[in-house]
């Protein structure tokens, strides 16, 4: 079987854009994406399109894809159209990888549009919802609630309050926060350190929705939103477009001008029933990404980790095996995740910064990861960086995500 490559990437700056459509922007990132490849449309051979709630605020459902295609010339071939909650993106190369390697295509595009901001704001956070068990909405919540006051009575009991404006996955984060803060002694101010150096690294990318500095000081005074994450841990609500487009060996051989990216390897999983204390997909899943690579998480030079929340990189970077079980604050706290340090995580400014529109958020870490191994990340770049890994997490049941998929990726040359 053909090895894959990453030949274009592009996405345009993720924010608020009440000019902007869920087409507008992904035209946007496609052009960017063809023109970073030196392709042109005839080239395609097939194209997966995520997004996840442009049924609720528009109510586009069922041809998403082809409707966002269509208007850019892009027609007759395969259009697959992916929802995977906050993975969708991430699973639309995931998907293009699998055709490429079945020897179905030579060159597939991955595209993940999304526009989440609203007049209606409740709407926007209510959207979040469908990314559950809507029939059993009231007894996920119910559960959180019972843990998180199990988890409570056995932590300080100052500023245990939280602000109800807020998404559902906000209360999960924290329950899972409290979980970890019991059992292995993390403190919010761990938190509030990963959320900083996320900020930092945000004020270098030009495409991140929030470019501003936070200290650690700001970070833990902003407003509660679900104790322990303050405002400036938890990703915002915006808008955005993000595209990848892959080739098979053969293909690369025929072609030049580009600058590809190996995938070493792409695998998705969905989530199990399971306790607080059993190992989560993050740690069942990255077995097999490194499986497959031939790599261990020792050889990964950076990393864009899945943090809806600064908890969520925590726990991420646990999974990944990056540090051991319960020493992702003491970790973050040495600065090894910082720019400069063992692995730099979330070199884009992660979700917290650089923005999280749902269903484009899996391809903006891949992104990312491109231009870092290419060595284009300019006053963000990892220096000597050759391995990347992407972990994405979609959606909650039980009290893991849906659905997570990790792609790992090499320099070439």
């Amino acid at each position: 079987m053909d090895n894959v490559y990453v030949i274009g990437v592009g996405m345009i700056r993720f924010g608020k854009y009440a000019d902007k459509t869920v087409k507008s922007m992904a035209h946007e990132a496609l052009e960017l994406a063809l023109k970073d490849a030196n392709l042109e449309k005839k080239h395609l051979n097939a194209a997966f399109v995520a997004n996840s709630y442009w049924g609720i605020f528009s109510n586009q459902h069922s041809i998403k894809g082809q409707v966002i295609l269509r208007a850019t010339g892009i027609q007759g071939i395969p259009v697959t159209n992916v929802e995977n909650a906050c993975a969708g993106a991430s699973t639309a190369l995931y998907l293009s990888y699998m055709g490429i390697k079945a020897g179905m295509y030579d060159v597939v595009l991955a595209l993940g549009s999304e526009k989440i901001s609203s007049p209606d704001k409740m709407l926007s956070l209510q959207a979040y919802a469908s990314s559950m068990d809507v029939e059993n909405i009231e007894k996920n919540v119910q559960m959180y609630m019972e843990l998180s006051k199990q988890l409570e009575g056995k932590l300080p009991a100052d500023q245990l309050q939280s602000d109800g404006d807020r998404s559902i996955f906000m209360d999960a984060y924290a329950m899972g926060a409290k979980w970890h803060m019991m059992k292995f002694g993390t403190t919010q101010k761990q938190l509030a350190v990963i959320a900083a150096k996320n900020h930092w690294h945000a004020s270098m990318n030009p495409l991140a929705q929030y470019q501003k500095s936070m200290t650690v000081e700001e970070v833990l005074n902003d407003r509660l939103v679900s104790y322990p994450l303050t405002r400036a841990m938890c990703a915002p609500v915006g808008d955005g477009a993000a595209a990848a487009i892959l080739c098979s060996e053969a293909f690369l051989k025929k072609v030049s001008n580009t600058r590809p990216v190996k995938v070493r390897a792409s695998v998705l999983a969905s989530g199990t029933d399971r306790d607080m204390d059993a190992p989560d997909i993050g740690v069942r899943l990255s077995k097999q990404a490194y499986e497959l690579a031939g790599l261990g998480a020792e050889d990964i030079d950076t990393a864009e980790l899945h943090d809806a929340t600064a908890y969520g990189e925590l726990h991420q970077t646990e999974a990944m095996g990056f540090c051991k079980l319960g020493e992702g604050g003491i970790f973050a706290e040495s600065n090894a995740t910082k720019l400069g340090g063992k692995i730099p995580i979330n070199t884009s400014g992660g979700l917290e910064s650089r923005g999280h529109p749902v269903g484009a958020s899996g391809l903006a870490q891949i992104y990312e990861e491109i231009v870092q191994l290419r060595g284009e990340a300019g006053k963000r770049q990892v220096q000597r960086a050759r391995i990347a890994l992407a972990e994405n997490g979609g959606g909650f049941i039980g009290v893991e995500e849906a659905a997570m998929c990790i792609n790992i990726f090499e320099k070439v040359g």
